[in-house]
């Protein structure tokens, strides 16, 4: 190995966000804590074109929060993707009061049109992956003619600045993807406990060390990223 891979490999292993963006490059799942002062949550995530039945196991299994796959916001408009809460007529339609202070980023919830119910590991795999595909080439996709709505993948539109508009893990994630040179979607799931509640950072950073993953604080994304 010459002096400049080594030199490339060390920094790679001493910098999280290095770590983080060479492992979603791969393909890899990554393991993102977002802030202790926001939602204080792990997020599971993954390239939307790298998933398979088998990751999706993993993100009930071993995650268990909600799957969402995050798009661009140029990649949401191309597909004519609404806000959920702009499209809601109905007195519980509040995306914009959260207590961790930020504007849901929820759209459509959508399955591919080759799907059966498309909630099983196979039939969510499908649509996950094709929606990869979608962001990759917006402009030769006919969403309506792919997808239906609704369905079992919730989609998530991204802020058009990303981290300079919001630090979710919707724009840590779609600014992952941009560093890692991925298409503009990624799956999200949070990571929970056995008792239910967040999965504790500690425990999350055991969970990666357990499975060889990257775990890296949204701080560390924010200051190479943003």
């Amino acid at each position: 190995m010459g002096e400049a891979a080594e030199s490339n490999e060390s920094s790679e292993s001493a910098d999280p966000a290095e770590r983080t963006i060479a492992a979603f490059a791969r393909g890899d799942p990554v393991l993102v804590h977002d802030a202790a002062d926001r939602e204080g949550e792990t997020d599971l995530i993954y390239p939307a074109g790298a998933v398979t039945p088998d990751a999706v196991a993993r993100l009930r299994n071993d995650a268990g929060g909600l799957v969402c796959v995050a798009l661009s916001d140029g990649v949401a408009s191309a597909f004519d993707l609404p806000f959920t809460r702009e499209i809601v007529d109905h007195p519980a339609a509040d995306g914009d009061a959260l207590a961790y202070g930020d504007r849901s980023s929820f759209s459509l919830t959508a399955n591919h049109r080759d799907t059966y119910t498309g909630i099983t590991d196979d039939d969510r795999a499908l649509t996950i992956t094709a929606l990869g595909r979608a962001a990759a080439a917006p402009d030769d996709t006919d969403f309506a003619a792919t997808f239906r709505v609704p369905g079992h993948v919730h989609l998530l539109r991204g802020a058009p600045d990303l981290l300079a508009g919001r630090r979710g893990h919707t724009e840590l994630a779609l600014a992952l993807a941009a560093a890692a040179d991925r298409a503009p979607a990624a799956v999200v799931c949070e990571m929970l406990d056995d008792a239910g509640g967040a999965l504790a950072p500690t425990d999350a950073q055991t969970y990666a060390e357990e499975h060889d993953l990257v775990y890296v604080e949204g701080s560390a994304l924010v200051d190479r990223l943003g």
